[in-house]
């Protein structure tokens, strides 16, 4: 009787908590003073996660938006779930440009919104030099005036940055301010970020690592802690402390250890497979049953490498490196249960509770393919439904080209006094604005598809003013293709100072 209601109990907690017992640790209180609900939540499925599954992660240069992840998806067949970036360094047109930083944003809004966790580095500029800079110090360059991500400064420098008062110390702050704008932008956007500053810290090839003792790289990882979250009030960051593997003492954890009230999460970095289990084991002899993920690789770890060390929450390809393995190779790693992508429907049910923290629909089980409308198309005036306004003002042909992230409308419009007008659009599929013109008023449009992406969904705003009156035109334009891809149906809803009309639009594929 005793084991049937022990039986019964078990049974109960883990219906109530779905993830069960999964990590040694149930604290999920972020380092962060009133951390946001988001990042709270995102702490918490990382811990929820912790020794029952992994995460596929992909990183991408800060000049190409999501690129490396859809060819990681495209190789692999399934996508990445974790998208990592960088906020750059490097001069206008390099991939790694520190220019790209508004886009950075608006791409990780969404990445967000479409399923994928958030996760940024930073190479930053050391002190002693402004942006741009190189990656590696140039030849011939002057030892005390470092100008680039990697190289070292000097001792008397290095002291200066952690001394307030000083000019390298301004010169620092004046750097974490730059990027804390763009961190308050994606806080604003309800976006929390596994953020994963000064990262292979033990290492001494960047300016911040390789130096121990009381003024050394610990420091300064708290000094950015403290500018940060205290300074700056930034609460949507889940703070990743990062090394590399050690190869001598001067390398051990313990050595650049910041102490737990400065981090979330302890992450690796591994390269060339070396995943040996003294690094493992000495991370997790740290983390007081903290998470752990492997935050950067040049191959993801095998199946028997999970065994002996399951703790890793998730692993990130480095840019660039998708095909160091092979496609039967990752075939492997992915159809393991515990190797979660975004599509699997484990990982679509235990992100929803984070979801629903950040104000987003719950995914549905099941990815939907969304609906491609490529292709011309022709006006069909008999099965359309102008109203009172009759076909002028509608086109009569549409050339339109979409991929997975926008959609390029060209609309042909008959002029019977002159020569055909024609109007090209691009638009983000991902709700974010789109500014252009409507009759030389300034208009903002925004699309992105429905849940079960069989319907696209455009909404626009026309901000006029005809004098001293000031108004706006709104639209919503709903589309839909039927009769097996020959149709296409477009509802249109206006609402102007002159009223409210609906017209349908009906056009046959070419």
């Amino acid at each position: 009787m005793v084991k049937k209601k022990f039986f019964w109990l078990v049974t109960a907690l883990l219906w109530l908590n779905p993830a069960g017992l999964l990590s040694q640790s149930t604290n999920y209180e972020p380092v962060t003073p009133h951390a946001s609900p988001e990042a709270r939540a995102l702490l918490k499925l990382m811990y929820d996660i912790s020794g029952r599954y992994m995460l596929t992660g992909q990183h991408n240069y800060p000049n190409i938006k999501d690129r490396n992840s859809r060819f990681a998806a495209g190789y692999i067949g399934k996508t990445p779930v974790i998208f990592s970036t960088d906020w750059g360094f490097a001069r206008d047109g390099d991939t790694d440009s520190y220019l790209a930083r508004p886009d950075i944003v608006r791409e990780a809004i969404r990445q967000h919104k479409k399923g994928s966790l958030i996760t940024i580095c930073w190479h930053a500029v050391p002190p002693t030099a402004d942006e741009p800079v190189t990656f590696r110090p140039q030849p011939g360059a002057d030892p005390d005036s470092l100008a680039s991500v990697q190289g070292q400064l000097q001792d008397r420098q290095f002291r200066d940055i952690l001394t307030p008062g000083t000019v390298l110390h301004q010169r620092w702050c004046n750097q974490v301010d730059s990027i804390a704008k763009y961190l308050k932008q994606l806080e604003q956007a309800h976006v929390p970020v596994l953020w994963r500053p000064y990262h292979e810290m033990n290492g001494e090839w960047f300016w911040w690592g390789g130096l121990t003792g009381k003024q050394g790289t610990a420091m300064l990882y708290r000094q950015l802690f403290d500018r940060l979250v205290h300074y700056h009030g930034i609460t949507n960051l889940v703070w990743m402390w990062s090394v590399d593997r050690f190869h001598n003492p001067g390398m051990y954890y313990s050595n650049y250890y910041p102490g737990n009230q400065y981090l979330d999460i302890l992450a690796l970095d591994v390269y060339g497979n070396d995943f040996s289990q003294v690094y493992y084991d000495s991370l997790l002899a740290l983390s007081c049953g903290k998470p752990m993920v492997l935050a950067e690789v040049g191959n993801p770890p095998s199946i028997e490498i999970l065994d002996r060390q399951p703790k890793w929450g998730f692993y990130v390809i480095w840019a660039g490196m998708v095909r160091n393995t092979l496609k039967n190779q990752y075939h492997t790693i992915v159809s393991d249960p515990r190797v979660l992508s975004l599509e699997d429907t484990a990982y679509r049910r235990i992100i929803n509770p984070f979801r629903l923290s950040c104000g987003l629909e719950p995914l549905s089980e099941k990815i939907h393919n969304e609906t491609d409308f490529t292709g011309e198309w022709i006006i069909n005036e008999e099965k359309s439904n102008f109203g009172h306004f009759g076909a002028s003002a509608a086109p009569y042909k549409m050339n339109i080209v979409q991929d997975s992230q926008e959609i390029s409308i060209k609309r042909t419009i008959i002029l019977e006094y002159t020569d055909d007008r024609i109007i090209e659009e691009k638009l983000s599929l991902d709700s974010l604005e789109n500014r252009g013109e409507f009759m030389n008023f300034p208009r903002i449009t925004t699309a992105h598809f429905n849940q079960k992406g069989d319907t696209l969904i455009i909404h626009s705003r026309v901000s006029m003013q005809l004098g001293t009156r000031k108004s706006e035109m709104i639209t919503k334009e709903i589309w839909t293709i039927r009769d097996g891809g020959k149709t296409l149906f477009i509802h249109q809803q206006n609402s102007s100072f002159r009223g409210e009309w609906n017209i349908t639009m009906v056009f046959n594929r070419q």
